[in-house]
């Protein structure tokens, strides 16, 4: 027993050091300079929680909360349907389902810098060219240029990236669900609708709550794609709250936007948890 009790210690203390010396310490490091006027570089003083009143009276930082929960609950609605769908679509009985499977994989192993300047092509060239070619109005314009529609080419990219990921733990959700439950509904002359939401849904809900949280945390926490299509613009209109603390935050305003980086991620943990405690709530009944 003592030598299986050495053994764990001596796996697990390594990654104990590497856990809190690459995330717990600067966590707390972000706290303390929360509490001063570090700018970075330099001296500091301390000022309580002066910067965390600031970040409330901040027009800039409230517009890019406000962006950001947009874009993040649109996001998440839109991308659990389409990965819904698309699960279903490659769980039924088809030809190439497996190689499909694999296709629709692909926009997640990809680079998120890559796939944001792809589409930053399209939709500054490619788009407006093929819209004046067809006379097309709603397509002759690049709508990353304007402050109207510029979050919707970031939620188009953002959810045609993550669509993958969600898909397939849907897919591992539908798995689970046993084929003689549908055998049973065909013979009692239950339609797909009534199949779908009286036999499948409850049957992967508690996939459909995995899939919510972790879309809504990481649509929460957008930045690579931002910083590909608009870097924040036009103006500031699409600038996330990540997005602000890491460019202001390098920019001479460590010590506030580690404030704002603090109160960011309590956001994220009360959101998540309301998430877990309402959709555990819904599979139960």
């Amino acid at each position: 027993m003592a030598k299986i009790n050495k053994t764990y210690l001596l796996m697990i203390i390594p990654a104990l050091v590497v856990f809190f010396s690459f995330h717990t310490l600067p966590l707390l490091q972000g706290i303390f300079y929360s509490l001063t006027d570090y700018r970075g570089y330099g001296t500091w003083d301390f000022v309580g929680f002066k910067n965390y009143f600031n970040v409330f009276q901040d027009g800039r930082a409230l517009n890019a909360y406000g962006f950001t929960f947009k874009f993040a609950i649109v996001s998440t609605i839109i991308v659990n349907i389409i990965s819904i769908l698309i699960a279903m679509g490659l769980n039924a009985k088809i030809k190439f389902r497996k190689s499909l499977r694999a296709i629709y994989f692909l926009p997640y192993i990809l680079s998120l810098l890559i796939i944001g300047y792809i589409f930053k092509f399209m939709f500054t060239h490619l788009l407006p060219q093929l819209g004046r070619t067809l006379d097309w109005d709603f397509l002759s314009t690049n709508i990353l240029g304007n402050p109207d529609l510029a979050w919707v080419g970031v939620v188009i990219v953002a959810v045609w990236q993550a669509a993958a990921f969600n898909t397939l733990l849907y897919l591992a959700g539908l798995a689970t669900v046993d084929e003689q439950i549908y055998e049973a509904a065909n013979i009692d002359g239950a339609g797909s609708w009534t199949k779908f939401w009286k036999i499948t849904f409850p049957m992967i809900a508690p996939f459909f709550t995995i899939n919510m949280v972790v879309a809504m945390k990481n649509f929460l926490m957008v930045f690579d794609q931002i910083v590909a299509l608009t870097n924040g613009g036009p103006g500031h209109v699409t600038e996330s709250i990540s997005l602000l603390i890491f460019s202001s935050g390098f920019g001479g305003e460590f010590a506030y936007q580690s404030a704002n980086a603090v109160i960011f991620f309590i956001v994220v943990v009360a959101i998540s948890i309301f998430q877990l405690r309402l959709l555990e709530r819904r599979e139960e009944q």
